[in-house]
């Protein structure tokens, strides 16, 4: 099979199209043959060397496919079905393994560079906005990258249970892109204070992967009991923040990698979202907005699209 190779740490050129065998499912895996590939900001870092641990050869951790075989244990899914999934790596290729436990299976309608999208923004968002952070109907959650793959499922998520939600965005394309996509409220933060914009009703929850300077604007914001969750520090990991917000308010910060978490743990987070999301998704609730797509050769221009963060939604390789 063809794949997309990480030849070493570095920029984006170090991705080569190679060819390499065909992986074959243990016991409890099934095989995919991709027609789809999301692309995400933790394949820049891995591809970087940055994310932690060791690099995997072949990026890639949420795909759109068909089943093409069964590990001997696997009873609840069959050759031809359609699904995507999340995969620990190895997405970028014509063929991939997935842990069957997190298929999830596609409505007639929802096309495969759609669905590639979902597995990672509703895996993140329902970890960490619903269960981590238990966001609740009626509150207010600020999400930072309002447009983003992740941003833009938060936004559609929090909407579809009953809460309220601010976001931010770099332009003012984006910003009414944000509110069409259900925002109740959201700023160009290049051209305004979000701090300053929202200060007049507080907020409950903030989801947010800029961290650095962002982080003490986030405290005075939060209401009492709010919390805040990272999924990443684009601006920085390291900030001073003043312990009596969060004393006062009895604040909770936390964060969270989705990655490195067990395979059962995101069993039981597929299950989850099967049972309470994947509903909104047949309905048509929750979508994918697809920037751009590239065929599975052009990844290393995918990734250079991605690092200039002009994009809105995903961008997604077809295979």
């Amino acid at each position: 099979m063809k794949a997309v190779v990480v030849t070493q740490a570095g920029n984006p050129d170090v991705l080569q199209v190679q060819d390499r065998p065909v992986p074959q499912p243990n016991e409890t895996q099934v095989l995919i043959k991709v027609e789809a590939a999301g692309i995400n900001r933790a394949d820049l870092m891995m591809r970087q060397g940055k994310y932690g641990g060791e690099t995997p050869p072949v990026l890639g951790l949420e795909i759109a496919g068909t089943i093409e075989s069964c590990g001997p244990t696997v009873k609840q899914w069959k050759k031809g079905q359609r699904v995507c999934a999340l995969i620990a790596n190895g997405g970028y290729a014509e063929y991939a393994l997935a842990d069957a436990r997190h298929c999830l299976p596609l409505p007639a309608d929802l096309s495969m560079t759609e669905a590639a999208g979902l597995p990672e923004t509703l895996f993140t968002v329902w970890s960490n906005v619903f269960q981590r952070m238990k966001i609740l109907p009626g509150e207010i959650l600020l999400v930072q990258g309002g447009t983003s793959g992740i941003g833009l499922t938060a936004i559609q998520m929090a909407k579809a249970f009953g809460v309220r939600v601010y976001a931010t965005a770099g332009t003012d394309e984006k910003r009414a892109f944000a509110c069409s996509w259900g925002a109740d409220r959201c700023v160009n933060y290049r051209t305004q204070d979000f701090e300053a914009e929202f200060a007049d009703t507080g907020v409950d929850a903030v989801l947010d992967y800029i961290g650095g300077e962002y982080t003490s604007k986030h405290l005075r914001l939060l209401k009492p009991e709010g919390r805040l969750c990272w999924l990443a520090g684009l601006d920085g990991v390291k900030t001073e923040i003043n312990i009596m917000d969060v004393m006062s308010k009895r604040l909770q910060l936390t964060g969270s990698m989705l990655s490195p978490r067990t395979a059962d743990f995101k069993a039981q987070l597929a299950a989850d979202i099967e049972a309470k999301v994947w509903p909104l998704v047949q309905q048509g609730k929750i979508r994918t907005e697809v920037y751009r797509t590239f065929p599975l050769a052009e990844a290393a221009e995918a990734h250079r699209l991605m690092e200039k963060g002009e994009h809105i939604g995903k961008i997604i390789l077809t295979v």
